[in-house]
């Protein structure tokens, strides 16, 4: 399927229309069950984020990435992943972690300010978040160069916005994966923004996907509001990165609604009238939409769903508050397995000064 649509020729890979109608012998044709798990995982996505942005505005929560818009890109390719594939994420991949199974009170705990829900709990193969734009392609590639060596039938999946692909590390990475056949899946969440900078200003290339010719392997860009769309393209790539045919670029045409983070004001730079447009091509209303002509959606399944997801999170939230803060020591305690003598006399001079602060 990747192979029949060619970035190179304007061609885009969609299975689902924005009136939810699927197009003839596109649909992977996933088990009603799986149908309305994806759904669920999107509506869960869409009231874990909504309730961060609250957080944060109340002072609960830190600086904080939104999600909204991502979930069909996030859910379709985590829905398509094995449990024995890596993911090296990104900073905006909330459904990627509540797909893959991450708690969601870790992921909030990150955000609140504490570096202990990064700790990925055993029998998940997540990485810890890459905030530097970029830095995890590289990480991940030699990740699948490892899984090569050691003949593990795996993939490697990684993450990352439109603005990275300006990074050398994008290139490097893209570049090493090609030459040495690496079982790597690269999704790039075109989002048409690097925070305030807009795709054209990035690249002149028609597509994201199309790079990957110049690596060596197939690219293929996708309708990003569309999650079966995503999900057909993620389950090929990975199939073949498994099986030894190599990598993936994968770029997922989307739309970022909310600011870049809750730092940012995204209405200087973009019109309301671009951000109702895409509104109108909501992921999860055209998911819907798709369910109900199956007969898989009525009124009282989404009041069964969202009653959940609200419970899912809410449930998030007070574990998260109920653990013990960051603590000014916490930065110098991870940093080596034995603490040099240059940082230890920093600490002793730092808790001598907040201990003179608190008299």
């Amino acid at each position: 399927m990747i192979e029949l649509f060619d970035p190179l020729k304007g061609e885009r890979l969609r299975v689902l229309d924005e009136t939810g109608e699927a197009a003839p012998g596109l649909d992977p044709g996933l088990p009603d069950a799986e149908l309305r798990a994806i759904y669920e995982r999107m509506l869960r996505t869409r009231t874990a984020d909504a309730k961060a942005l609250k957080l944060q505005r109340q002072g609960r929560l830190g600086t904080y990435p939104p999600s909204r818009g991502h979930e069909a890109c996030q859910v379709g390719l985590a829905s398509a992943m094995g449990r024995d594939d890596w993911f090296f994420p990104y900073f905006r991949d909330l459904g990627m972690y509540i797909t893959l199974g991450y708690p969601l009170a870790d992921y909030y705990h990150l955000w609140m300010g504490n570096e202990a829900g990064l700790r990925t709990p055993d029998g998940l193969n997540i990485y810890p978040i890459a905030i530097p734009v970029g830095s995890q392609i590289p990480q991940a590639v030699g990740a699948g160069l490892a899984a090569k060596y050691r003949k593990l039938r795996i993939a490697v999946v990684t993450t990352f916005g439109d603005g990275a692909t300006s990074e050398g590390d994008f290139h490097e990475g893209l570049n090493f994966a090609g030459v040495f056949r690496t079982p790597n899946v690269f999704v790039c969440l075109n989002n048409q923004f690097a925070i305030s900078v807009p795709r054209a200003r990035q690249t002149a290339a028609a597509t994201i996907a199309q790079k990957a010719v110049a690596y060596g392997f197939p690219g293929v860009q996708v309708d990003g509001n569309d999650v079966l769309a995503v999900y057909a393209a993620a389950r090929e790539a990975l199939a073949n990165a498994r099986s030894g045919q190599g990598p993936t670029l994968i770029e997922a045409y989307t739309y970022r609604m909310g600011d870049h983070t809750t730092s940012d004001d995204a209405a200087r730079y973009r019109s309301k009238e671009e951000v109702q447009e895409w509104e109108r091509r909501d992921p999860i209303l055209r998911f819907r939409l798709y369910l109900g002509k199956k007969g898989l959606w009525d009124e009282a399944y989404e009041k069964t769903v969202q009653e959940s997801a609200a419970e899912f999170v809410e449930k998030a939230v007070a574990e998260a508050e109920a653990r013990p803060a960051a603590t000014p020591e916490d930065l110098f305690t991870y940093t080596y397995a034995a603490m040099p003598p240059e940082l230890e006399a920093q600490l002793a001079e730092l808790k001598a000064f907040l201990g003179e602060g608190r008299r």
